[in-house]
């Protein structure tokens, strides 16, 4: 009785104050098939459906192949972000890759968004 009680005091409190929430509008991209050494970016968007501003950390990217860039500065509430994705299309072969994004959100502070996709040698 007494966890169900510090449970339920708990939720209470937390719904009291306020909190970031992160929704990704995608969570998979397919770059389908593309060419070596094309260019291979894609920007990922991300709501704060929360009503304290979001803050997003980092954005790591699974290897040195790709890279990202993020907004440094809060993100509002119910304002949209955009994570910008880069993939260096030098090596042929599938690509299988994943971004790592750390926020202040209280209900997914750790998401991860992937990006898959073929390429192909280049026609030279």
């Amino acid at each position: 009785m007494k966890i169900t009680t510090t449970l339920a005091t708990s939720l209470l409190i937390s719904s009291l104050y306020g909190q970031a929430k992160i929704e990704a509008l995608e969570t998979i991209h397919n770059f389908d098939t593309l060419r070596q050494n094309d260019p291979v970016t894609h920007n990922f968007k991300f709501v704060n459906t929360g009503n304290e501003p979001l803050i997003i950390t980092k954005a790591n990217t699974s290897c040195g192949c790709d890279v990202s860039s993020w907004p440094k500065e809060p993100i509002l509430p119910g304002d949209t972000a955009i994570i910008n994705y880069k993939y260096d299309s030098k090596r042929i072969g599938p690509i299988n890759k994943s971004m790592t994004v750390t926020t202040n959100a209280l209900n997914n502070p750790t998401l991860v968004v992937r990006t898959k996709g073929l390429i192909l040698p280049s026609k030279e």
